[in-house]
């Protein structure tokens, strides 16, 4: 039987399943009760789900949980996390109430600027193509006024809208780099737009004004597009406290964790190997969040791993250092999310999480996003140095395990007091299961 299929779009989702079921699982009952059992049973749900994507089966589902006792900024949240790796939300809500007594989290805003880019070809004088872009900028910001209007009343807009040479990159390569602010939103529809527009009227008075005259002269635009690289929209989260304060803590006797902790720290900075991991630790909590408030984590990563490598080398995130006796960590990242538009009106769980929040607007959920990454950094880095990443890891995991080898909840409840003080492997669970 063919794998090939015209029209699949156009076939109602039963049909799309009575297809995929046939073609690839040989009519598998099983398989079709799988995708029929995660649809939602409410219809006015599910067909919101049906409408945000293209070719909908089904539903795939996140756990989604929370996160309690964050201090920022002197002010309580309960954070919403959407992730399905065990010991994430354990590691936020352990350091959340750690710091809470002492100080906090601390944010600042250090940026909200966004970027897109006019990509184009031309052959001839850069002199020239200066001079006749500046005459003309004035009419180009006079023609976007339709698309910017509003977003100039939300305190938003296009800040600045420069021509580049790219020469020294790519032989007669030239941009136009837009600078904007896009509010309380993400805006990559209104960037986009924008720049359409900006693409527009630049091909509109190069005929107008007959800017081609000399034989050969010629202007090519390859495209038109938002840059999800933000090196100048930030979020800074800090935390500090005595150097003693830690030491003295409960869980941190060894006097010898302040000092580890930092070296880890700095070995981020010098070995890629390391820095990668130590990133995707704090990735770990800000996907979480981004995630579940609705907004897109595909961008938010490629903007802040180009972000690690701004310097030439691909390198930790955080920072800690000790200043007047006191312990300091700090993480800066671009974050370029909304509050407003995509899913975040639409998705019901989505909505709800920035219930959770209190409403934020777009600056604010940045710097709850940026402590969310700040504190999975130090839970593992935390770990590390003392007791190890697995012991806290494998604990948080032991339910995967023992649902993986299909335990009852009888041995399900044996297994975890038994596996409080035993070593935690997929060996170790499988033999305590067969003999139970």
């Amino acid at each position: 039987m063919s794998n090939f299929v015209n029209g699949f779009s156009k076939k109602n989702k039963l049909e799309k399943i009575d297809w995929i079921i046939n073609n690839h699982f040989h009519n598998n009952k099983k398989a079709k009760d799988i995708l029929l059992r995660y649809l939602n049973d409410d219809l006015s749900i599910q067909n919101l789900h049906d409408e945000f994507i293209e070719n909908t089966i089904s539903n795939f589902y996140l756990p989604f949980a929370v996160a309690p006792n964050f201090l920022i900024n002197h002010k309580y949240y309960t954070l919403p996390m959407a992730t399905e790796e065990s010991s994430v939300v354990a590691a936020a809500s352990k350091t959340a109430k750690f710091w809470a007594s002492r100080g906090g989290f601390k944010t600042e805003i250090l940026g909200v600027e966004k970027v897109g880019q006019i990509h184009f070809f031309y052959n001839g004088s850069f002199f020239k193509l200066q001079s006749f872009f500046k005459k003309i900028t004035k009419n180009i910001l006079k023609n976007l006024k339709p698309i910017t209007s509003n977003m100039e009343k939300r305190g938003g807009g296009i800040t600045s809208l420069k021509l580049v040479d790219m020469n020294d990159k790519i032989h007669n390569y030239y941009q136009i780099f837009v600078k904007l602010n896009t509010a309380d939103s993400m805006g990559a529809n209104f960037i986009n737009s924008c720049l359409e527009k900006i693409t527009d009227t630049f091909k509109f008075f190069i005929k107008e004004k007959k800017f081609l005259t000399e034989n050969g002269e010629k202007i090519d635009f390859v495209m038109s597009i938002l840059s999800n690289y933000t090196p100048n929209c930030l979020a800074k989260a800090s935390v500090s406290c005595k150097v003693e304060d830690l030491e003295k803590s409960n869980d941190l006797k060894d006097r010898k964790f302040v000092e580890n902790f930092i070296n880890a720290v700095n070995i981020s900075k010098v070995d890629t190997f390391r820095a990668v991991t130590h990133n995707k630790g704090i990735m770990n909590g800000v996907d979480s969040v981004v995630i579940a408030t609705g907004n897109d984590f595909r961008s938010v990563e490629a903007g802040i791993h180009a972000y690690a490598s701004r310097n030439g080398n691909y390198s930790g995130l955080t920072n800690a250092y000790i200043q007047d006796g006191s312990f300091h960590f700090d993480l800066t990242i671009p974050i370029s999310i909304g509050t407003i538009g995509g899913l975040t009106k639409l998705h019901p769980l989505v909505n709800w999480a920035h219930n959770l929040l209190g409403n934020p607007n777009s600056n604010e959920l940045m710097q709850i996003i940026a402590v969310a990454g700040l504190a999975q950094n130090f839970a593992a880095l935390k770990s590390l140095v003392t007791t190890g990443i697995q012991k806290g890891h494998m604990k948080m995991h032991l339910l995967n395990i023992l649902n993986q080898l299909g335990a009852d909840q009888i041995q399900k409840k044996e297994a975890i007091e038994y596996f409080k003080t035993n070593s935690i492997t997929q060996k170790n669970v499988r033999e305590f299961i067969n003999k139970k």
